[in-house]
């Protein structure tokens, strides 16, 4: 048995694309082709439909596996009885070379129901259990004092969720969900006899043992549609570059009734021009001049919460941390850490004769010449 739709053709991917790759092609033909945006054009919503159905069977890596080897003509005896034919009755088609499967026996007997294609359904239905929905991970930039003190702040994404008018059946609402009569709600057909056997994805349902009379018109039945949200989120006092940031039940819907992945955000901080931040304490420059350095003196510096008063001891030396308690990044514990002023000393370039003189006696009497 052939598969007789090329999934990977339609989405434009490779046999060994991943997950990734699979919702990346998914999500961009999706908005290319969604109803909501052709306008009625018959062409685009069934390549919408085609999308959709690809994409859903290749996400799920169980029915991508069995599309797999559906689609290959699985065949686990291919090259060992390459060119033999079976015997008559079987469906198998090859050049002729009188080999019957009569000649291997009972496991003939098997062989034979495998290649002519003669099928059972399975007898107990597979239980389809809720699967939790992907998360999405995005990203957001912050100033550098929104990351201090904490804010909110607005975040837009698109994303899939359920259906709002078939409320994730595929269905359109009032239309009839049946059974499966292949596989009989299965999802899956066993090529078997006896303790040997192959299942594979129904290919009247696509493994989901329901056949819907009459799509949902909105979703086309894929049971999801493409929405474009926007989200206040919370930014935590202190949060550093690179965190992230948590949003339970805003990723991916559910399958099977499952919970609704997570949103995870990664946190960039923009750097400050006069700021530098390590763990909770905050640095910054500030120069002054010779006489303020040797006599000492009040100045005013910029702090995150503004300016303020640091007082410059008699003395200080360039590269001297003077500290400014409590003005730093916020604490886990909703406290503060400090905020340190490193000095620096500008030292005079031009001098009036006069404070030539007064110089050199200076250091004169100092014996530092």
């Amino acid at each position: 048995m052939m598969a007789t739709k090329d999934f990977y053709k339609i989405l434009g991917v490779s046999k060994i694309a991943s997950a990734g790759d699979l919702k990346r092609a998914y999500r961009k033909l999706a908005q290319k082709y969604h109803p909501d945006k052709t306008h009625g054009n018959k062409a685009a919503e069934e390549k919408f439909k085609n999308v959709s159905e690809a994409y859903k069977v290749l996400s799920d890596p169980e029915k991508r596996k069995q599309y797999d080897m559906m689609r290959e003509g699985f065949n686990p005896f291919a090259e060992r009885f390459a060119g033999f034919r079976p015997r008559t009755g079987s469906t198998q088609q090859g050049p002729s070379s009188g080999f019957s499967f009569d000649d291997l026996g009972g496991f003939g007997d098997i062989l034979d129901s495998l290649f002519s294609g003669r099928t059972r359904r399975t007898t107990t239905r597979a239980r389809r259990a809720p699967e939790r929905g992907q998360d999405i991970v995005s990203e957001i930039t912050i100033p550098f004092e929104m990351a201090i003190r904490g804010s909110r702040q607005s975040i837009t994404i698109t994303k899939e969720e359920s259906c709002p008018n078939c409320q994730g059946t595929g269905a359109q609402p009032g239309s009839r969900v049946t059974t499966c009569q292949q596989c009989q709600g299965s999802g899956s057909i066993l090529f078997s006899q006896g303790t040997f056997g192959v299942s594979r994805v129904c290919p009247n349902c696509l493994g989901t043992g329901q056949v819907i009379s009459t799509p949902c018109r909105v979703c086309k039945g894929s049971k999801l549609t493409t929405k474009t949200k926007t989200i206040r989120v919370k930014i935590p006092a202190g949060i550093k570059d690179g965190q992230m940031i948590r949003l339970a039940g805003e990723g991916e819907p559910g399958q099977n009734g499952g919970k609704s992945g997570d949103l995870l955000i990664k946190v960039k901080v923009q750097p400050h021009r006069d700021f530098v931040r390590k763990n909770n304490a905050i640095y910054s420059d500030e120069t002054i001049n010779l006489a303020q350095a040797v006599l000492g003196d009040r100045v005013k510096v910029q702090t995150l919460d503004g300016a303020v008063t640091l007082r410059i001891p008699p003395g200080t030396q360039p590269g001297t941390l003077l500290k400014l308690k409590g003005r730093g990044g916020t604490k886990p514990n909703g406290t503060h850490g400090d905020h340190f002023v490193r000095i620096k000393v500008s030292t005079p370039t031009s001098l009036t004769p006069e404070q030539q003189e007064l110089f050199k006696k200076f250091a004169q009497d100092s014996k530092l010449l």
